[in-house]
């Protein structure tokens, strides 16, 4: 299952293109299992694999969002299936540190309040936080997604979901 890490910066396309001219030459089998590890929506992924080759980042990244947009709830569904909660690099704050096993037994006791209430594993977007700051992103995020309301957390989910998409697209293509 794919999860999401913090990383201090998105890496940043190469001006050669290589990592977009990979995916845009893999044969459709090859890029849906690709594509399938940013969104474990076989619809997103089939989608993205079937509207190649794309000219630019840019351009698959536009085309992951209009497919992302049109994803109907059981792509949804499925996309969250595939995910598993964010977990903070073990050196980060709290989890390295001599309260480690409190810090990861809160973690574990957030993650699973979550799913008994939502019943998905809860999505993050962590790009551009730095991994110091994962632990406590993630517990804030968890501790003020769980007053919302079904409808209103999958849409907060969906966007995050989406989010975390782009940042794993923008890294298969760096």
């Amino acid at each position: 299952m794919p999860s999401q890490v913090p990383s201090a910066a998105l890496p940043r396309p190469r001006p050669d293109g290589t990592g977009l001219r990979r995916l845009n030459a893999l044969d459709r089998d090859a890029a849906l299992a690709v594509l399938l590890g940013c969104c474990g929506s076989r619809e997103w992924a089939g989608q993205l694999a079937d509207r190649r080759p794309y000219r630019d980042p840019e351009a698959l990244l536009a085309a992951a969002d209009r497919a992302f947009a049109g994803l109907p709830p059981a792509g949804l569904d499925e996309a969250l299936a595939a995910e598993s909660p964010p977990r903070p690099p073990a050196g980060t704050h709290g989890l390295g540190a001599p309260g480690a096993p409190a810090a990861r037994t809160a973690l574990n006791a957030a993650y699973a309040a979550y799913e008994q209430r939502f019943r998905h594993a809860f999505v993050i977007c962590l790009d551009g936080c730095r991994e110091e700051e994962a632990l406590d992103q993630i517990l804030f995020g968890i501790r003020m997604r769980l007053g919302n309301g079904p409808d209103e957390e999958r849409s907060v989910t969906a966007e995050q979901l989406r989010r975390v998409a782009r940042g794993r697209l923008r890294r298969l293509v760096a």
